[in-house]
């Protein structure tokens, strides 16, 4: 039987679960596709969708990695193999991202697009979207920041 696993992986070039879940992802895919032929905004979200990956690649994606670069430089972390301890860099990476994805899921609240549409729909106002988002964001970074001492200390 470890024969037969191990001349599978070999000529896969991977585990017999990743070919399972593999399968299972193209399954749930495919089923999502079939749900959404019949839809008639099909169309419209297949644009949508082309114009994110789209946005992201030409756009977003050069910005976060000239991003990531300025911060690889402003932190000094270039080595290919980094130094035993935490790294600066992730446990500044970490709470950026979850900032970022914060500001993107909340951005219409942010900017305080379709206030009447918010209050009909919740009964609340959009002012404190940003405030909170602020909180939040120096939260995360705090609390990045207390880990990174710990684990800063707790290595020496």
């Amino acid at each position: 039987m470890r024969d037969v696993a191990a001349r599978f992986r070999a000529a896969y070039g991977a585990p017999g679960g990743h070919l399972l879940l593999l399968v299972g992802c193209f399954a749930v895919a495919g089923w999502v596709a079939l749900r959404l032929a019949g839809e008639a905004t099909a169309g419209r979200m297949l644009l949508w969708f082309v114009g994110a990956a789209i946005a992201h690649d030409f756009v977003l994606f050069p910005i976060y990695a000239s991003a990531d670069r300025a911060l690889r430089a402003a932190v000094g972390e270039r080595r290919a193999r980094p130094a035993p301890g935490p790294s600066l860099l992730n446990h500044l990476r970490v709470p950026a991202l979850a900032a970022a994805l914060l500001f993107l899921v909340y951005l219409p609240g942010i900017l305080r697009q379709g206030p009447a549409t918010y209050r009909a729909a919740t009964g609340q106002d959009q002012q404190p979207f940003l405030a909170r988002w602020l909180l939040v964001s120096v939260a995360l970074f705090l609390a990045s920041g207390v880990l990174y001492v710990v684990r800063r200390w707790r290595a020496r």
